[in-house]
């Protein structure tokens, strides 16, 4: 027989799993860039040291992409992760403390060229249905995927709120049920364009996501989805825009 309280614990960590998972905090910061070397110094950076010591300050999971298909390219799309504002504060101070990046990090910095033209970021939250980055599986001898990255921009909050709730009503799993990998799904807290949402899916190549879109657009599912009062694109979203992305070879996500 169980005690009294090997019975709470067991009623607690009932409760705890039934506990919905804190949103993760998700930044999306784009590295921009001419093509030359510029492109080469800032793939070593990120590789040899901006990795392994975000990955010592706890950062992760982590993504490294380039642009094949996009504005602004060159562009080096970097994804990292975590669970709260307090854990992205102390990864942060981490790093910062770290000598042997700090040592790296300024050779980087004390180039007489430009390593890259500018860095813009966004910060991001994630969904209910979907509150952390969900890793791909892992491809032996396959090769890397390719990653859609899409951002809608909404006329408002409360319509940006509503579309959110239909990826998490129905949207991602038929996302899923026609062969998409979602990676991520992010509301907008910081970043250009607000109001909107960001999410990434994978896919294993350019066939494969032509194929998977042509059948989410033929889904019942997400006609009668789309098809309800409020929820019609032209009433909660006001601009989309894509671009297609392949993982670097360092990449935890490819």
């Amino acid at each position: 027989m169980l005690s009294a309280a090997a019975g709470a614990a067991v009623g607690t960590a009932g409760m705890a799993a039934a506990a919905p998972a804190k949103k993760a905090i998700f930044e999306l910061r784009y590295i921009r860039m001419r093509n030359g070397t510029q492109v080469s110094r800032t793939q070593e950076f990120l590789a040899k040291h901006f990795l392994p010591a975000a990955t010592r300050a706890g950062i992760g999971p982590m993504g490294f992409f380039t642009n094949v298909f996009g504005q602004h390219s060159p562009t080096i799309t970097c994804l990292l992760s975590f669970p709260s504002f307090e854990a992205m504060g102390a990864a942060l101070e981490k790093m910062e403390a770290d000598k042997d990046y700090a040592a790296a990090f300024d050779a980087y910095n004390s180039t007489p060229e430009l390593n890259y033209i500018r860095m813009e970021s966004s910060l991001l939250r994630g969904f209910d249905t979907m509150p952390v980055v969900e890793v791909p599986p892992a491809r032996e001898g396959r090769g890397g995927r390719i990653f859609e990255l899409r951002m809608y921009e909404s006329p408002n909050v409360k319509t940006l709120r509503r579309k959110m709730n239909m990826f998490d009503i129905g949207e991602i799993a038929i996302f899923r049920r026609n062969g998409m990998l979602p990676v991520f799904f992010g509301e907008a807290l910081v970043g250009e364009r607000l109001p909107n949402l960001t999410y990434m899916l994978a896919f294993d190549n350019m066939a494969a996501r032509e194929k998977a879109w042509a059948s989410f657009g033929a889904d019942p599912d997400w006609q009668k989805l789309r098809s309800q009062p409020g929820l019609s694109d032209a009433e909660i979203v006001s601009n989309i825009s894509n671009s297609i992305l392949r993982g670097l070879p360092f990449s935890p996500i490819r």
